[in-house]
């Protein structure tokens, strides 16, 4: 079986149109692929030397991309992309269950992926959270 490569190189790179970037002016985060476009999502507010403008226009790029490959964006705003979730207090948490008891949905994404390895699922390294918690359903 062929592994696909996601990986970009220099001249790959370059051969990308202008328009595959989320930020074109810049050439930064390619939006070619599932793998690209989560990447884009998590380090988008990592990317400097860009107007707001820019970034609403790289915002529409990447949220027309997301559809394009099925990635998941619950995002309503650039302000929102690559920032963590706030901190709830200790006292906020639910509290979990015995290790054994909890659902699927309760674990972590280290978890979720620790047993998608287990069960040998393909493209397990690049999904995200809920696509690891789809893939596991279907894999029964």
């Amino acid at each position: 079986m062929a592994t696909k490569r996601h990986e970009l190189d220099a001249a790959d790179r370059n051969a990308l149109s202008d328009s595959t970037f989320a930020f074109p002016r810049v050439r930064k985060e390619p939006l070619n692929d599932a793998r690209h476009v989560r990447n884009a999502i998590a380090r988008f507010d990592q990317v400097r030397e860009v107007s707001d403008a820019e970034r609403d226009e790289a915002f529409k790029r990447i949220k027309r991309a997301a559809g394009r490959f099925g990635v998941e964006m619950t995002e309503s705003s650039w302000h929102e992309l690559g920032k963590p979730s706030p901190t709830r207090k200790s006292s906020d948490k639910p509290r979990s269950p015995a290790k054994g008891e909890r659902s699927k949905d309760e674990r972590s994404k280290a978890e979720l992926y620790a047993e998608a390895r287990r069960r040998n699922v393909d493209g397990r390294s690049s999904m995200t959270k809920a696509e690891l918690l789809r893939a596991l359903d279907t894999s029964r």
